[in-house]
């Protein structure tokens, strides 16, 4: 059987992370199995098997997967010559909120009170985007507001934590708000 490149192998399990925020998305981290992402992904479970150990794994990677786009976003912003302010950084940031990864966050986030693995999945995820989310205020404060980078950096920290707070605070709402959650307005209005 022939060995995947490098760059196949990150497309097959990009597939599959994909496939588990779907399932995770519509079933919730619980009662979604392998064999759900399997069939969701198209993939046999081997293959499945072969890029990730369990459903935690899966969960990491799909933890880390949503990370890594807004890591790219947030990298733009701070590079960028005129770099947001905070109001505007939150309003961009919400409008790229993905209803599916919202509800695919908050159950990571509930699932974190009793699971330790998960909790420090978590931990690490929000104080990870925290510090990319200083450092793009860090950088508007530079740029465009012409403090010293010491300064800035320093003012950035509450800055930093009200617009994050207020992001983790939106996705909550768009989580419950979301087609697939229940008693959302979709449904109620369906039923």
């Amino acid at each position: 059987m022939p060995r995947l490149t490098d760059a196949r192998k990150e497309l097959r399990r990009a597939q599959i992370t994909e496939a588990a925020v779907r399932c995770f998305s519509r079933n919730g981290l619980e009662r979604t199995s392998i064999a759900d992402i399997t069939a969701e992904s198209g993939l046999s479970t081997g293959s499945i098997y072969a890029h990730y150990r369990n459903k935690a794994d899966l969960v990491q990677a799909s933890a880390q997967a949503v990370l890594a786009k807004r890591a790219e976003v947030l990298g733009d912003y701070a590079a960028s010559d005129t770099p947001p302010d905070p109001d505007e950084l939150l309003a961009r940031l919400v409008a790229a909120i993905n209803p599916a990864e919202a509800r695919v966050g908050v159950q990571t986030w509930g699932e974190a009170t009793t699971n330790p693995a998960i909790h420090a999945i978590v931990v690490d995820m929000i104080d990870r985007m925290r510090a990319m989310v200083r450092d793009c205020v860090t950088a508007w404060l530079v740029k465009v507001e012409r403090l010293a980078p010491a300064e800035a950096r320093e003012r950035a920290h509450p800055i930093a934590d009200r617009v994050q707070d207020l992001y983790l605070a939106q996705l909550l709402l768009t989580a419950l708000n979301s087609p697939n959650s229940p008693n959302s307005p979709t449904e109620e209005a369906s039923s």
